[in-house]
């Protein structure tokens, strides 16, 4: 049983490092071609062995531990990061009946689990003893804070349509319409969400350069560094997947292109895909906000909006449903 349970996480874990991967090496030629650059274009096919080239870079740089840093935290922290961002994938649909666990309480598992997140970045600004990384792991605390209690309205508006916390059943409930259609404004309130929690352009305001030098890991090296970056993309990858499965159907086929024989897993697949490029094209196209705009953004825009649109959805749901009845 427990060689079972191995072999399925290894299923899930392994095409996602990869992804992560050929994720960088995507996003740094979408933007090349964006801004009339080449990009990767030594190593490999088209720069196609770039990503693994940058991780055998991190891999054999020399771990570098702060005099001062709270060292058993500043080891656990990346750790924690990178250990929340593989578990969520535990509760995802790939396919009809294709998931790891099909938890009734899926759509709460993500936002509790999601949530823990918040601490790696935490603890990994307040162990380095480092003035520039505590000022950003406040940041992005405050950010990651501030915009989850709007996505957490918005996916309890879905299922208070729905009826149900399981994935499956929301995406089994879109055979007839994606919610993106009746929900559009959740479903843009959710996608800039998306880009806010994952400290993504132009809400990076963690990793802003010109003010805090690096962020909440500018004193990270080698493998830790890389665990935070791996954890950011499998992060984006893992929103877009959310996003898909929330409002376009998850592993249902495109309406038009039903007839083909093709698995679900394909049709996420191109959904997630459709996802990440907007990630790189808001990158490549937007400044980035200033903070007092983007926490502005979040308490006084999207969490009224949000609320706003849950009574709404509630209102309609009640008096349909009482119309039924009549």
């Amino acid at each position: 049983m427990i060689f079972y349970y191995i072999v399925h996480i290894l299923i899930i874990t392994v095409p996602l490092l990869l992804s992560v991967a050929f994720m960088t090496l995507a996003e740094r030629k979408v933007m090349a071609s964006m801004q009339r650059r080449v990009g990767p274009s030594v190593w490999g096919f088209c720069g196609v062995l770039q990503p693994f080239f940058d991780g055998f870079k991190l891999i054999v740089k020399e771990p570098l531990l702060p005099t001062n840093a709270d060292q058993p935290l500043f080891i656990w922290a990346p750790l924690l990061t990178f250990i929340v961002s593989q578990i969520l994938w535990a509760a995802i649909p790939v396919s009809e009946g294709v998931v790891l666990s099909d938890l009734n309480l899926g759509a709460i598992y993500l936002l509790a689990i999601g949530s823990m997140g918040v601490y790696g970045i935490m603890i990994a600004g307040w162990s380095s003893n480092s003035k520039y990384a505590f000022l950003g792991c406040l940041r992005s605390v405050a950010q990651m804070i501030s915009y989850e209690l709007p996505m957490g309205i918005i996916v309890m508006t879905v299922c208070m349509l729905v009826g149900s916390l399981n994935l499956s059943v929301i995406i089994e409930s879109q055979k007839s319409v994606w919610f993106c259609i009746p929900l559009l404004p959740q479903f843009i309130l959710w996608f800039i969400c998306c880009l806010a929690e994952t400290n993504r352009a132009p809400f990076d305001l963690p990793e802003a350069e010109a003010e805090l030098v690096a962020g909440y890991n500018v004193e990270y090296s080698s493998m830790g560094f890389a665990l935070f970056f791996i954890a950011e993309y499998a992060n984006m990858l893992l929103m877009s997947t959310v996003c898909s499965i929330v409002f376009l159907g998850g592993y249902l086929p495109l309406p038009f292109l039903g007839f083909l024989p093709l698995p679900g897993s394909f049709w996420l697949s191109l959904k997630m895909t459709f996802f990440l490029f907007l990630f790189v094209w808001v990158r490549a196209t937007l400044p980035r906000y200033r903070y007092d705009q983007l926490m502005r953004l979040g308490w006084k825009g999207f969490l009224p909006l949000s609320l706003a649109g849950f009574l709404l959805a509630a209102s309609l749901a009640l008096c349909f449903e009482t119309m039924s009845t009549i």
